[in-house]
């Protein structure tokens, strides 16, 4: 596998000067993984780039169900609590697909804190912006009717993209994970969007006709 300058990918290494992003990609260990293998567990103690490909990020319920927590795309990264010392013991990280990793142990990113004091700054800055969308996605597990759920997670979408038209940035399967319900049930009520004339929707394409209406349902 060849060896990419992960870290010029990441928001939180973007400042640095050339060199000491080649430094840094120097401490990190570079990993290709198939579809379907776990890239982190809990007890791991280290900071995943992604590279190239997608992981997806979940828990296990006490029964032994996935809850999709989020998606990890290239350029994004999990595992930043661990550097700071808070350990890791409930979430797995698994390839969607055919995914490039570049891991920073915590060991290597003292290292790199140490020369870069400020990387602590930007890295709570960037971990308190997921925890807000920790937060959203909790708001939306609470609602009782799924197409309550799935109307709040397309606006959420639309304001991220800043705009009435997106594409979902996850499968179907995924989806249904992440806002608690079955494929099956989240299909239906997609087209109940649809047949209200809510939204329109092409592949994983969106466009969103009735904003109102999404906020009223």
């Amino acid at each position: 596998m060849v060896q990419h300058l992960c870290v010029t990918l990441v928001p939180l290494f973007n400042y640095l000067s050339e060199d000491e992003q080649i430094e840094i990609n120097q401490l990190a260990r570079h990993q290709q993984f198939k579809k379907n293998e776990i890239i982190f567990k809990p007890g791991d103690e280290k900071l995943d780039i992604v590279a190239r490909g997608s992981m997806k990020v979940y828990q296990l319920s006490p029964n032994g169900k996935e809850q999709l927590l989020r998606v990890v795309e290239p350029g994004s990264y999990e595992g930043e609590n661990q550097l700071f010392g808070i350990k890791n013991e409930t979430l797995f990280g698994e390839a969607l697909e055919t995914t490039e990793i570049c891991s920073l142990s915590k060991q290597a990113f003292d290292q790199v804190m140490l020369r870069n004091p400020q990387i602590a700054l930007k890295l709570f800055e960037l971990s308190m912006q997921k925890m807000i969308q920790v937060e959203k996605q909790a708001q939306i597990l609470s609602m009782e009717r799924v197409e309550e759920r799935l109307s709040n997670y397309l606006l959420d979408l639309s304001k991220v993209a800043n705009d009435y038209q997106f594409s979902l940035p996850m499968k179907m399967i995924d989806i249904a994970r992440y806002i608690g319900t079955t494929p099956e049930t989240l299909s239906r009520k997609f087209r109940f969007l649809e047949d209200n004339r809510l939204i329109k929707r092409s592949g994983r394409r969106i466009i969103i006709l009735n904003g109102d209406g999404l906020i009223d349902l």
